[in-house]
């Protein structure tokens, strides 16, 4: 029997995602655990598994198309089964009927509604917001243009990511026209009332799409080198206003999703922070032997990190997270490690890392920093561990403190190792000295229990060859 494959909540707080690849095609078979659909978040790509043999009856959406979590994406049915009539199988799910536009992008906004996804309505007779300028005349035109059918109850329906972008641009849905089943409001019709209304307010702006700079820029997360990439819609440009001094680039959705978790860290976890200096003159001779010869890639970041997971050991009341209802403590120690790229910060985390020797932490690392930059992480491997470490020593940094990765309790701010005078043994003599910064969430950590954690963490960078015990 035919069911419904909806878009799956890749994350917590995850409302949308784009339908990136479909490695199964209509009327094509698939048995179960193999992959039938790709989609991607802010910072990752997630494959969605069969649960069951069966075959593809419908795509819903096309690849490239940003969905709301919960909304129909393909119509799946049982091994050998076949579709006489498709649009008696899509009204029979509750699928609107495929049309001229089926499996196109925007198709999957105006399949939220039907295919049961939970939203709030949008009643005509609501009291409007506040009518931006202008609006009276976009609502004229585009009434004029695509006039939206009334149904029966006198109410309209809106997409998740239309009533998003309206309340970013200021627009009042009630002052929209839809051209979605039966007048809903999609994402089209929120860009055409943004176009007619900045081309109005600034009717002598010259280049690009005026619509552009007040829209959200789609993700593309994949490698334009990668074979078959998904044919994501091109990201708006930048705004500039002649003769104003500046200009506004559009807001990627890593960089909102990255916007919204650091916010959240500072508003909800109360931070302090610990401060300590290592002399590393042996932690730097210990990397260049390691290094020596053709030896395995070792940065003194790598070594770090192996510190760092040692320390989380020696004091294993720092490997906690907060739940809000409990503190947990884990088992084995994950450190999650900042990676910059073209779209943003993002944080994969490496597994076991106290169980594993130097090299492999190297080459893990490498790994999971090469594919961070290639948009080909797992959301699996941005989740988990309970500490991060952020480097900005190779930018000539030598002292910073960094917001907490929620939920982790802890992370660690490595500087550039300078050399300083330094005091040894009551003789003044130059040194190589390396600055961190411990920040924590206070909530399942106490002062003592960070200031023991920076003493065995200093204590391991200054003997190093306890690092690879």
């Amino acid at each position: 029997m035919a069911e419904l494959l909806r878009m799956p909540e890749i994350a917590a707080s995850t409302t949308e995602a784009v339908l990136s690849r479909w490695p199964v095609a209509d009327n094509e078979d698939f048995r179960a655990k193999d992959v039938i659909a790709t989609v991607e978040t802010e910072k990752a790509l997630v494959d969605v598994e069969a649960e069951a043999d069966g075959v593809l009856l419908h795509r819903l959406v096309a690849e490239g198309t940003e969905v709301a979590v919960g909304a129909a994406i393909a119509v799946l049915g049982r091994p050998g089964e076949h579709v006489g009539d498709l649009d008696a199988l899509l009204a029979s799910l509750g699928v609107a009927p495929a049309g001229p536009g089926a499996g196109q992008p925007g198709a999957a906004e105006s399949g939220a509604a039907e295919s049961g996804a939970a939203e709030p309505e949008v009643r005509t007779a609501t009291p409007a917001a506040p009518t931006p300028p202008g609006a009276d005349a976009v609502h004229e035109a585009a009434t004029a243009t695509s006039p939206a059918p009334a149904t029966a109850t006198g109410r309209r329906f809106s997409s998740p990511l239309a009533r998003r972008l309206a309340a970013e641009a200021g627009l009042a849905l009630t002052d929209l026209s839809g051209t979605g089943p039966d007048g809903r409001i999609v994402r089209r019709d929120v860009e055409a009332a943004i176009a007619q209304r900045v081309a109005l307010e600034e009717p002598d702006t010259s280049s690009g799409s005026p619509a552009s700079a007040l829209l959200e820029d789609p993700p593309a997360l994949l490698p334009a080198a990668e074979p078959e990439p998904a044919p994501v819609p091109s990201a708006p440009s930048p705004t500039t206003s002649p003769g104003a001094g500046w200009t506004d680039a559009p807001i990627s959705r890593m960089r909102r999703a990255v916007a919204t978790r650091l916010t959240q860290s500072v508003t909800t976890a109360p931070h302090f922070y610990v401060r300590g200096t290592a002399r590393v003159d042996r932690l730097l001779a210990l990397r260049a032997e390691l290094v020596a010869d053709g030896g395995p890639r070792v940065s003194v970041n790598d070594l770090v990190v192996k510190a760092v997971a040692h320390a989380h050991r020696q004091v294993p009341e720092m490997n906690v997270v907060w739940t809000g209802d409990a503190v947990r403590t884990f088992d084995g120690v994950d450190v999650a490690v900042a990676v910059a790229t073209d779209r943003g910060l993002l944080t994969p985390v490496l597994r076991g890392v106290d169980r594993l020797p130097v090299s492999a932490v190297a080459a893990a690392t490498r790994d999971l920093a090469s594919r961070a930059k290639q948009g080909r992480l797992q959301q699996s491997e941005l989740e988990g561990g309970s500490i991060s470490v952020s480097n900005l020593g190779m930018y000539g940094t030598e002292e910073f403190s960094a917001i907490l990765n929620p939920p982790h309790a802890a992370i660690l701010a490595v500087g550039a190792a300078v050399q300083q005078p330094v005091v040894q043994d009551g003789q003044l003599e130059v040194g190589t000295v390396l600055k961190v910064t411990l920040s924590v969430d206070h909530r399942p950590v106490d002062g003592a229990t960070a200031a023991q954690w920076m003493k065995a963490l200093l204590a391991l960078l200054e003997q190093p060859i306890r690092i690879l015990a």
